[in-house]
């Protein structure tokens, strides 16, 4: 669920590098129809029981991809992995950011074994689980690489007695700062091998052979035979200006994980009136807010044609995730004739029961372009401090919309691999609301790109030298929590360089090397 929106709440593609390739006769509907040799082998238990655990099946043989101008070739083949008689679970964790990255395999929920030290790097995905060589018409090699696979990419069943429905997250975790994943794929369903990470590759307009196998490392921890891990395919290369409906690129792709936003995001329901009785603050679990370290930093001019042009910001991304293990609930009720909400806090007990509230303050409407839905007040502050850690600066973003965007760590206690409300424009209401409900859930983070004049740290007359990027959750402690002593995450950032020449170095965090 990588999606992040900028300060003004327009919702970013961070899982996928932009680009889409046209795949003749590829897609759901034609792997169902490849992969149903199956169908026959279910009623007979002996052919069942001779199903690799993975098998790399292709939509079809041939396969055509566009070259995009300024952009160049997403090399998504249409190739996919297929589960055979048992789902394929791995999950990923870091013990902190200055760990590697532990990759195990489960089964029935339990850890069975440990992935070779080196194939899984980070969190998108299975890496280098590809070997890709494509070769020319007149025999030369023109591409020779590996390619990263996420588990949860777009796919579907691919036989008769597969289960209806996969219990497994959708799409892997590009934030930054993620520390646990889980990657599933239910049995006889597929996924598609290509999740968009990576770069374009440069290919000619022509026709190609591709081979395509899953490597080796790979073969001998999961089974795979020979003849179920290697696909041949006949690849054409053809000229596109981008989709064709006059957006462009950036304008026209969308990931799957914004497709099933869109698509499937439900708003949460708030209850039916406001909570009465007497508001009480039960022992049991709670949510357990945490910021992780600002990233996506880096220092830009104001917009152009307005005084802030002549301005230099430091603009950062920031997330703030819930550890669990109760999710976040918090329902507005509109007060009348006012473009105010009184807001409420709901606890849980261990079987999902509500057994108390408490009153936490206010959503506030706020109707500016890109906006235009409830904020809830206070859920987090951004401060840039000095080198003595003092404040110098603050953000002017101090309410929120409650989203799932980005998924942080799902290996922890009741974490929902499937929340509601990853879409903003479903999640927070519309000006005529009189109720909305919004939630973080266990395991997921929420984040915002502060690029806002006002929201993003104006530095056009500071001095050079060390500064913190502080964020703070739950900075008024309005918000019942497991804990608030893990409420604030710095990072370090040095300002060099002159006045609209303005510089900026972020240290790593750990193993964690992006600005």
């Amino acid at each position: 669920m990588p999606v992040r929106r900028a300060g003004g709440g327009s919702i970013i593609s961070t899982s996928r590098k932009l680009g889409r390739t046209a795949i003749a006769a590829a897609g759901a509907a034609g792997l169902v129809a490849i992969a149903a040799l199956g169908a026959s082998a279910a009623s007979s238990r002996t052919a069942a029981t001779a199903r690799p655990a993975l098998k790399l099946v292709a939509g079809s043989t041939d396969v055509t991809l566009d070259s995009i101008p300024d952009y160049g070739v997403d090399l998504d083949l249409g190739t996919h992995v297929v589960a055979g008689n048992a789902p394929i679970e791995v999950r990923a964790t870091r013990a902190s950011y200055k760990s590697p990255v532990v990759a195990k395999q489960y089964v029935n929920g339990k850890p069975a074994r440990v992935l070779p030290q080196g194939l899984v790097t980070d969190f998108s995905g299975l890496g280098k689980f590809l070997h890709i060589t494509m070769t020319d018409a007149s025999g030369k090699k023109v591409l020779d690489q590996d390619q990263s696979v996420c588990l949860n990419g777009e796919g579907s069943r691919t036989r008769p007695d597969a289960p209806a429905t996969s219990p497994y997250p959708e799409g892997c975790s590009a934030n930054p700062f993620t520390q646990g994943a889980v990657w599933g794929l239910q049995t006889g369903w597929s996924s598609n091998t290509f999740s968009g990470y990576g770069v374009p590759v440069n290919l000619a307009v022509g026709k190609y052979k591709a081979t395509v196998t899953v490597s080796k490392a790979y073969r001998d921890f999961f089974k795979i035979g020979a003849s179920d891990a290697a696909l041949t395919l006949n690849v054409t290369v053809q000229q596109s200006d981008g989709c064709g409906d006059g957006h462009g690129v950036r304008g026209c792709f969308a990931t799957a994980q914004q497709k099933t936003a869109a698509a499937g995001s439900v708003a949460p329901k708030p209850n039916a009136t406001r909570p009465t009785g007497k508001p009480s603050v039960p022992n049991g679990p709670k949510p357990d807010l945490r910021p992780v370290p600002a990233w996506g930093i880096e220092v830009l001019p104001g917009d152009e044609g307005t005084p802030d042009a002549q301005k230099d910001f430091l603009q950062f991304s920031a997330t703030v995730w819930n550890a669990g293990p109760s999710p976040l609930v918090l329902d507005g009720f509109r007060q009348q004739g006012k473009d105010l909400m009184d807001a409420y806090q709901y606890f849980y007990d261990a079987q999902g029961k509500q057994v108390g509230y408490q009153s936490t303050g206010t959503l506030e409407w706020d109707g500016r372009d890109g906006h235009n839905h409830w904020h809830f007040t206070d859920f987090a502050r951004y401060s840039l401090l000095n080198s003595k850690q003092t404040e110098v600066v603050r953000s002017q973003k101090e309410a929120f919309c409650l989203a799932a965007t980005d998924s942080i760590d799902y290996t922890v206690k009741n974490a929902n691999w499937h929340p509601q409300n990853t879409d903003l424009h479903t999640a927070c209401g519309n000006h005529g609301s009189l109720s909305v409900r919004e939630v973080l859930d266990v395991g997921s983070g929420d984040t915002y790109v502060q690029s806002l004049p006002g929201q993003s740290f104006d530095v056009t007359d500071l001095p050079n030298g060390t500064y913190y990027v502080q964020v703070t959750a739950n900075p008024e402690n309005r918000l019942f929590e497991a804990s608030t002593k893990n409420n604030v995450a710095l990072r370090e950032v040095v300002l060099g360089g002159t006045k609209h020449h303005r510089t900026v170095k972020v240290p790593p965090v750990g193993v964690i090397n992006v600005p």
